[in-house]
């Protein structure tokens, strides 16, 4: 199941365009406008990750973390205007585990997300991939199709694994080029379309209409296995 995230923020428009960048990359969002509203949403919902403003309309953003670090140790990042160093570090003494200032970047705070998530949650990806057609084994680095083994270059074999880790999510672009060729290859595309063109000719997926390696326009690409 992917990681749930709750946003509180009091901006409708913050808010719109989190959960649609949230959403795309697949995580489950929800969704809180104050100080009271988040914390009650805390509580029930008991999210993976909270993404936390700090001008609220019925109180300070630090008062709903300090009473969140009352009874969860649920990773908190603050999205604020306020930009100055005696709000990071009180934010940060109170529990806070990052602190991003508006205007801000999606691409930052999806990664500053994914840095907080990584060592939080249960990797339960199976190691071995198989709907009858496409096999995927992770565990033994194998892909095959209708039971012959297919020779992926090592780049081929990263794109097609990394989104088997995180199948039937999007993983953006960006993110698969730093990973995989390197954080100075973010806005090389042109790379990632040729290989995962060669994938999909390997693995005999029409690349008009995929059956698993689907392209999310303009965002990344997900895997349906």
């Amino acid at each position: 199941m992917s990681a749930h995230i709750l946003v509180i923020d009091d901006e409708s428009q913050i808010r719109k365009m989190l959960r649609i960048a949230l959403k795309s990359v697949g995580y489950q969002v929800s969704e809180a406008e104050s100080v009271a509203t988040g914390l009650a949403a805390t509580v029930r919902q008991q999210p993976d990750l909270v993404v936390l403003d700090l001008g609220l309309p019925d109180g300070n953003g630090l008062t709903l973390l300090a009473e969140l670090r009352s009874f969860s140790k649920v990773p908190v990042i603050i999205l604020s205007v306020r930009s100055g160093d005696a709000d990071k570090v009180k934010a940060l003494d109170i529990g806070a585990q990052d602190f991003v200032t508006k205007p801000f970047s999606v691409e930052e705070l999806l990664a500053r997300i994914r840095a907080q998530l990584r060592d939080r949650l249960p990797d339960t990806t199976p190691a071995l991939l198989d709907d009858g057609y496409l096999k995927i084994d992770l565990a033994r680095r194998l892909v095959c199709c209708n039971g012959e083994v297919i020779e992926l270059t090592p780049k081929e074999y990263a794109v097609l694994a990394k989104l088997a880790r995180h199948r039937q999510c999007v993983i953006t672009q960006k993110q698969l080029l730093e990973e995989i060729w390197g954080p100075s290859h973010g806005q090389d595309t042109h790379y990632l379309r040729i290989v995962v063109s060669h994938i999909r000719q390997k693995i005999g997926d029409d690349p008009t209409t995929p059956r698993y390696l689907i392209t999310e326009a303009g965002i990344g690409y997900r895997l349906m296995l």
